[in-house]
């Protein structure tokens, strides 16, 4: 599958893109193939961001025509589109309607945490970022008789059980963990949730860590990224300046849900969190999210990279996964959610903001941090992971940082940096 990093940019509306639009299903063969997809959803969103219900109309129809929701990849990649699509012109209270339903049959998405720990081991996607991450987390720890972890996370802790691990098998015997998180909402956190409170996972972690030897402090302030977790970092800048403590946070896919816009005043809330998070002077700050940008307010150019981007998920699953399985519908069911999140939504509630990791190194030298590299021990942890998935999946190393591929094509990056003052 191949696809244009940089298309160039479709003309606008209202023209109409065929002299003689196809009026049968059986003259749709030619449109069966990504790029014509993709055109032809961005054909759509014009026409529905112009209010033209005519247009709109003939190019639902063709949509849904070639892009069945149990079809190939490319095909269950474009109906997730099409029927966010929907949801944006019904959310926008247009007259403008389609065949499909505008919403995924799979969701809501609850999961029992075991359910939920073997539906990320599906693939590398947030296993990357575990594996790198610990490493580095046990490394920053080393000598510290006490490690306080900030997990901002999607995944609800599903990474520590690991790290735990990790920490009790160090030979001069495991620090002392406490473990701080937000508590984030749940209309704005992506599938799947977890089924049980964050008090009951956390006495469940507190009782894992004390099978081996661990002890640890579960600890959770009430927080969002909506605010670039206003009340967390002033709950931290009280109570993290302990002698004896190696101070870390871990950002594993949370930071892109803080707003990407300046929200009237000289500084984004992206920028005020990292400089926030300097002035806590950590011991490492690791940072882990999905390379892509989805940071426009056009939604005909976030339409566009997210196509580019979310043919991934559909792609790698279709490798492992048979057609009609469990597994592969609640995991599409997740990816869905973002691409709707995406298009669909606007304001507060469009959460996924991805931003490149060029940018996102940008902010973080400018907040004060330098970056490191990742050790061999990191490195080597992440191959071992990525030799249990599909021969698709691959790891590069840029620089200081780690990115994980998939057929050749950036999936996610993983990132670490130190106080500068801390290399002077």
């Amino acid at each position: 599958m191949q696809f244009t990093e940089n298309p160039p940019p479709p003309p606008l509306y209202p023209t109409r893109p065929w002299p003689d639009f196809p009026n049968s299903a059986k003259s749709l063969g030619s449109f069966n193939n990504a790029a014509c997809m993709e055109q032809l959803l961005v054909h759509c969103a014009h026409a529905i961001e112009a209010n033209d219900a005519t247009l709109a109309q003939q190019l639902l129809w063709v949509l849904h025509n070639i892009a069945p929701p149990d079809g190939d990849s490319n095909q269950r990649l474009t109906s997730a589109f099409l029927r966010a699509l929907l949801l944006r012109a019904s959310r926008s209270g247009s007259s403008i309607s389609g065949p499909a339903t505008p919403h995924h049959p799979q969701l809501p998405l609850r999961l029992s945490a075991i359910s939920l720990a073997g539906f990320i081991d599906l693939t590398p996607w947030h296993r990357f970022g575990f594996s790198a991450a610990n490493s580095a987390i046990a490394d920053a720890a080393d000598g510290f008789p006490v490690l306080h972890l900030v997990d901002l996370t999607t995944t609800h802790c599903m990474q520590i059980p690991t790290l735990i691990d990790v920490l009790a098998s160090r030979p001069e015997g495991p620090p002392f963990l406490r473990l701080t998180l937000p508590s984030t909402p749940a209309s704005t956190s992506p599938p799947p949730t977890l089924d049980i409170s964050l008090d009951e996972l956390g006495s469940r972690l507190v009782n894992f860590a004390r099978s081996r030897n661990v002890g640890m402090d579960f600890r959770v302030v009430p927080s969002t990224p909506a605010d670039g977790f206003h009340s967390l970092l002033e709950y931290l800048g009280a109570n993290c300046n302990n002698a004896g403590e190696a101070l870390v946070i871990n950002c594993h896919m949370m930071p892109h849900r803080i707003p990407d816009e300046s929200a009237g005043g000289i500084l984004s809330p992206r920028t005020v969190f990292a400089k926030s998070l300097r002035s806590l002077d950590p011991s490492l700050v690791v940072l882990v999210d999905e390379e892509a940008d989805f940071t426009s307010s056009d939604v005909v150019t976030r339409l566009r990279a997210a196509f580019n981007y979310m043919w991934i998920p559909f792609d790698a699953v279709e490798t492992f996964l048979p057609a009609g399985s469990e597994q592969r519908r609640k995991y599409e069911a997740a990816v869905c959610w973002k691409i709707e999140n995406v298009i669909a939504q606007e304001g507060v509630q469009r959460v996924e903001r991805l931003e490149p990791r060029g940018r996102w190194g940008q902010r973080m030298r400018a907040a004060g941090f330098v970056g490191i590299g990742f050790g061999e021990e990191a490195v080597m942890e992440v191959k071992s992971m990525l030799d249990e998935h599909s021969a698709g999946w691959g790891m590069k190393r840029d620089d200081d940082d780690l990115v994980l591929t998939w057929k050749g094509h950036d999936v996610a990056f993983a990132t670490a940096w130190i106080p500068s003052s801390a290399t002077s």
